[in-house]
């Protein structure tokens, strides 16, 4: 339970460093710049630590697909990024995609 716990911080911190990078501006702002290696840093760590007991294929997948699914929604939310039909049904499949991998009892 605890690496479910520490795969989501990495999923989170990762999402962050990604949006601080659209919050840099280029490495033109100091906190959002600061923010991508420091996010990106711990949640490196966090699935170092998750890849100790978790099979890679699996926290790889739920990492990056997670991942994914989150920034483009903030991307939407936040960004003023347009959502349209086929970017919806895309982003439900590598949610359903992730599902799938942890359901196939790999883990």
């Amino acid at each position: 339970m605890l690496n479910w716990i520490v795969l989501m911080a990495a999923i989170v911190l990762e999402v962050a460093g990604t949006t601080s990078m659209k919050l840099s501006e280029g490495f033109s702002r100091l906190l959002p710049s600061v923010a991508i290696f420091v996010c990106y840093g711990l949640a490196f760590v966090a699935l170092i630590y998750v890849l100790k007991s978790m099979d890679v294929s699996v926290a790889y997948a739920v990492w990056a697909g997670l991942g994914t699914a989150l920034i483009a929604l903030i991307g939407v939310a936040y960004f003023g990024e347009s959502m349209d039909w086929l970017r919806g049904v895309s982003l439900a499949l590598v949610v359903l995609g992730v599902v799938g991998l942890n359901l196939s009892g790999s883990h």
